[in-house]
């Protein structure tokens, strides 16, 4: 395969990936798998949480791909597309884990307009305690948070809880 034909395939895994975190997020995490994600909406009492393992298993695709495309012959472009899982799955905890939960040291504060609108349209995300209800499941392509808003207005707050000093001084800064 052609370098720059891989390159565009990793590139378009990594774009095809908000799509399967959307799905995954809000049909799976907020439906079956909800038994696993509710602990990501409520307070942590530790480093990790249920909610963790979810980076363990969708890790899996890509490794597999990996390894099959490098060791098992099964071609170039399965190793590209599991580069681009990885690679969405960096992004993905360097925005979510650490941006936007600050779960490691290093305040980040959000300036640009498009990491505003990121790390407000997640917060907006949990600011609904069920797992129902809720806005927002995409993470690098989020709603305006003036839309999410209005939904959950229009939603009545149903399953709205009230945020705690740290959460309203987050969301409000």
């Amino acid at each position: 395969m052609h370098f720059g034909l891989g390159i565009l395939l990793f590139l378009a895994t990594i774009a095809a990936m908000e799509g399967v975190a959307y799905v995954a997020h809000r049909w799976i995490m907020h439906g079956p798998g909800w038994f696993l994600h509710e602990s990501h909406h409520r307070p942590r009492t530790g480093p990790f949480e249920l909610n963790d393992l979810y980076a363990a298993i969708f890790a899996v695709p890509s490794f597999v791909l990996i390894l099959g495309g490098v060791q098992l012959g099964w071609g170039q472009a399965c190793t590209w597309i599991g580069a681009g899982i990885a690679a969405y799955g960096a992004i993905y905890f360097g925005f979510h884990d650490w941006i936007v939960h600050q779960r490691l040291p290093g305040r980040y504060v959000a300036r640009s307009r498009y990491m505003k609108r990121i790390v407000q349209a997640h917060r907006l995300h949990h600011v609904v305690g069920t797992k129902d209800g809720t806005v927002s499941f995409g993470f690098l392509i989020a709603p305006r948070p003036e839309n999410l808003k209005a939904e959950l207005k229009r939603r009545e707050r149903a399953g709205v809880r009230a945020p705690s000093l740290k959460e309203g001084a987050l969301r409000d800064g």
